[in-house]
């Protein structure tokens, strides 16, 4: 009597099935990520593109830094904020120029500078930074201004040197921890366990795109050529480890020292911000004492790049009311 064949089990054709479906989804992302790669820009390239007109390079702690130095008078010097560049301030370098001396500079990590050798992208790095950048171009007294975490090295500059720094300018500053993440979708992603280094070798246009349209009150503002310029330098080499470096780095809750700083203090805040929210601009109001604070109801996180023309006559009339007045000593 021949053997019957026993039937196969429910069981395990479904999980041939889900074996198959499995390999083919692999097979699409597979598939999907090798067909959006995007290499780094060559180094001479983006210099070419970007660093233009009064661009100059100083060797800073072995790292050639992007740099403007341009008008003469009291010295202004701006620092710009995540993925950001120096050129985000060119609005106001076009005004300010007429009276002050106004420096900026590309940080570590970003704009055409690059990355730090040591990989530290902590806030006491780049005082430090900043520190050793201001003796290498000669600068002594400081009207500093910083927007975003510029402006987070800004106010902790002027704490560690008060002697160096005459007036302060936060610009939707950091400086307190944020309760809420309403940040871009890269500055969440860098902070994700595994897939942030794919951020690395993908293309970012989209990315970057997304992350500027938050920045601003009204994308409709944003300039052309613009976008271009961010995700040029985003693809600096170098820059993409280094925003997933300084993404996952996290320094002490010292936002008590704010209270501290010393220096007369202009706030400027866009109510639309994204980023950092709009409470915290009463919050540095609150905490320095005489701070005068000026809220931009249609802007978001970068005012100065959003309205410029708008941004720079409050800086022009409150550097008008300190400039005249002595140096700390």
């Amino acid at each position: 009597m021949a053997e019957r064949t026993r039937p196969r089990s429910h069981r395990s054709r479904w999980c041939r099935w889900v074996l198959v479906l499995a390999l083919l989804v692999t097979g699409a992302l597979v598939v999907g990520v090798l067909t959006h790669l995007r290499d780094d820009l060559p180094l001479e390239t983006v210099r070419a593109r970007w660093a233009t007109g009064a661009s100059r390079f100083v060797e800073v702690d072995g790292v050639q830094v992007h740099y403007r130095d341009e008008g003469s008078g009291p010295v202004v010097l701006l620092l710009h904020g995540t993925s950001a560049s120096l050129h985000t301030w060119d609005g106001w370098a076009a005004e300010l120029t007429r009276h002050y001396r106004v420096v900026r500079l590309d940080l570590l990590g970003f704009g055409l500078t690059g990355p730090s050798p040591a990989r530290d992208y902590s806030i006491a790095a780049y005082v430090d930074f900043l520190d050793h950048a201001r003796a290498r171009l000669g600068l002594d007294s400081l009207l500093l201004a910083g927007n975003s975490l510029g402006g987070d090295i800004a106010w902790h500059y002027a704490i560690a040197h008060p002697d160096r720094v005459r007036a302060l300018i936060l610009v939707d500053s950091a400086g307190y921890p944020l309760t809420r993440s309403p940040a871009p979708l890269a500055f969440k992603i860098a902070r994700w366990p595994l897939l942030p280094r794919l951020l690395t070798y993908l293309d970012p246009a989209a990315l970057v795109e997304n992350a500027l349209r938050r920045c601003y009150g009204d994308p409709g503002r944003i300039q052309p050529g613009v976008l271009d310029r961010y995700l040029d330098l985003t693809l600096r080499p170098g820059n993409r480890v280094a925003f997933l470096d300084r993404m996952r780095t996290r320094g002490p809750d010292d936002s008590a020292l704010v209270k501290t700083v010393a220096q007369p203090t202009l706030i400027l805040w866009g109510a639309r911000d994204r980023v950092i929210d709009a409470s915290h601009a009463s919050r540095f109001a609150r905490d320095i004492p005489g701070a005068q604070l000026v809220m931009y109801d249609d802007l978001g996180h970068i005012p100065m790049e959003e309205d410029p023309a708008r941004t720079v006559r409050d800086v022009e009339a409150f550097l008008a009311r300190v400039r005249d007045r002595p140096a700390r000593r």
